[in-house]
């Protein structure tokens, strides 16, 4: 399938779900999906016959300055051989996603780390906390406005 195809499928399956398209004129087509069905979305990638998009190769958090947040979602079909990119937006004030934690297992860990360095929730994780950082720290560093702290527990921070 093209990815135009891809776009209409999942224009025609989700309608107002699917926010926005990119597939001309970059190098990963993307199409931009609602926070809150993008669990729905992604099962139905995974399930449908035509795309069956059985792997989550990766997916990362982004900050886009401006108060906004996102969530990278780049999927691959073995089986068809073919590649595509989902994107979520939200707010830093309600920094709330659906995990695809049950559709893509290895979302676990990508999840826990997303949550952990940019603070993005991923509503139904089983076990969403941090990863990288100790449970006590304050803030999160991949933030383009995160202040380093000059002291952690009594010990200088090297910059």
């Amino acid at each position: 399938m093209t990815a135009h195809e891809i776009h209409e499928t999942l224009k025609t399956r989700f309608g107002e779900a699917i926010l926005d398209a990119k597939l001309e004129g970059v190098i990963d087509p993307f199409v931009k999906v609602a926070p809150d069905k993008i669990t729905e979305v992604a099962r139905f990638l995974r399930d449908d016959e035509r795309l069956q998009f059985d792997l989550l190769m990766c997916l990362s958090g982004v900050d886009y300055t401006g108060g906004k947040l996102g969530v990278v979602y780049h999927v691959n079909s073995m089986k068809l051989n073919q590649k595509f990119v989902l994107k979520v937006e939200m707010t830093v004030e309600n920094p709330h996603c659906q995990s695809v934690e049950s559709v893509w297992k290895t979302a676990n860990w990508h999840e826990r780390e997303a949550f952990d360095l940019y603070g993005i929730v991923f509503d139904g994780h089983p076990d969403l906390r941090r990863i990288l950082l100790p449970d006590d720290w304050e803030g999160y560093p991949m933030r383009k406005d995160y202040q380093v702290p000059e002291y952690y527990n009594g010990m200088k921070v090297p910059y």
